[in-house]
């Protein structure tokens, strides 16, 4: 009988979303297949550890941020305390790099998970990637980026980020939800969740709400999601007279709940790496309007789940979402592709057995 491979994760994210989410399916998938022994090291006041209590035992570490350097002293001691076979590293937040030294001060084997398309400078991308024995991309995108960069190919696998389906199959409480938000009798719901950053697009769709109100004037666009941009991004709606259709939702921890509820998603990302909150909303059946930019085209299938167009192009963004509104059954039905996509290429299964084939091949076994 083989015996079990032995993985200490690093997740060193606060809040339960984005990355931090995808680990827990992760070590979730991972029980439920069997062949892997985890443990899973974060910080004791993540979100991520009393949820992922059941799935893998847990390991306190102290993370200061980014330029902590005292952490990959502090790993490299619970690494050699624990003595896994495979240290896999999932968070940007100062573990990517630190993790990856601290690893190497152990002579462990290493993996990161790289999550974003963003570019880097191509002498720095080659000297950081030469710390890990193998890079999983959640897309075919992040994939490309990584290899113009110059990071070895045979150093890139492509695992897909996963969606729990599941989750999604509740009710569709749209009464609820009108009255949650304070929303107008039928009026349409159009929902944007991404942080408040300029790669994600929230001032091009803003520029394009005159031209849909025009023809939509019932039509409410919900922006779920913090950041750095809301000031400006309000600012922005007053100028253009809109501030009466757009809602600043904040962050919900209740998506399951309000994703079904939604007519239409909007994802004008002028960057990214997969898009999760696009795999949550075709899990809930609710029809995408996004860019072609990063992964998106590889969680939404222009034409079948939803609408593509450049990034960047308020009119063409503009055009995508009179069509699905204008259209009742084509956003039926490319809802109802959305929920199969989901399901299929995006399980937990899926995720968890790509990335039990790389850590058997990194370990040789069969």
């Amino acid at each position: 009988m083989k015996s079990k491979i032995r993985i200490l994760h690093v997740e060193t994210g606060m809040n339960l979303y984005g990355g931090a989410l995808q680990v827990l399916y992760l070590l979730r998938g991972l029980k439920d297949i069997g062949g892997t022994e985890n443990i899973l090291v974060a910080p004791s006041d993540s979100r991520i550890v009393s949820d992922s209590s059941d799935s893998a035992r847990i390991l306190d570490v102290l993370m200061k941020g980014d330029l902590d350097l005292g952490f990959p002293f502090r790993l490299a001691k619970i690494i050699r305390g624990e003595d896994p076979d495979i240290v896999h590293l999932h968070s940007r937040r100062g573990a990517d790099v630190l993790g990856g030294m601290a690893a190497r001060m152990t002579g462990k084997k290493c993996i990161l998970t790289r999550r974003v398309d963003n570019p880097e400078p191509s002498p720095w991308a080659r000297l950081k990637y030469r710390l890990y024995d193998r890079i999983i991309a959640i897309s075919d995108g992040i994939t490309e980026v990584l290899a113009a960069e110059g990071v070895p190919r045979e150093k890139l696998t492509m695992v897909r980020s996963a969606v729990d389906a599941t989750s999604f199959d509740g009710p569709v409480q749209r009464e609820w939800f009108r009255e949650e938000f304070g929303l107008p009798e039928n009026a349409l719901f159009c929902g944007t969740i991404a942080q408040f950053i300029r790669r994600k697009g929230h001032s091009y769709l803003l520029s394009a709400i005159p031209e849909i109100s025009g023809k939509f004037p019932d039509a409410r666009f919900l922006f779920f999601g913090r950041g750095p941009l809301e000031n400006s991004l309000k600012k922005t709606c007053r100028a253009l007279k809109i501030q009466d259709k757009v809602v600043f939702a904040g962050f919900r921890d209740d998506l399951e709940r309000i994703l079904p509820c939604l007519d239409l998603v909007i994802h004008p990302a002028l960057m990214e790496g997969l898009g999760v909150s696009l795999l949550q909303s075709a899990a809930a059946g609710v029809p995408v309007v996004g860019t072609r930019a990063g992964g998106i085209p590889e969680a939404v299938t222009d034409g079948v789940s939803g609408l593509l167009v450049q990034p960047g192009d308020t009119k063409a963004l503009a055009d995508a979402v009179l069509k699905i509104l204008s259209n009742p059954r084509l956003a039926e039905k490319m809802g109802m592709e959305g929920k199969t996509l989901a399901a299929g290429r995006f399980s937990i299964e899926a995720m968890a057995r790509g990335n039990l084939a790389v850590y058997r091949e990194i370990m040789g076994k069969d």
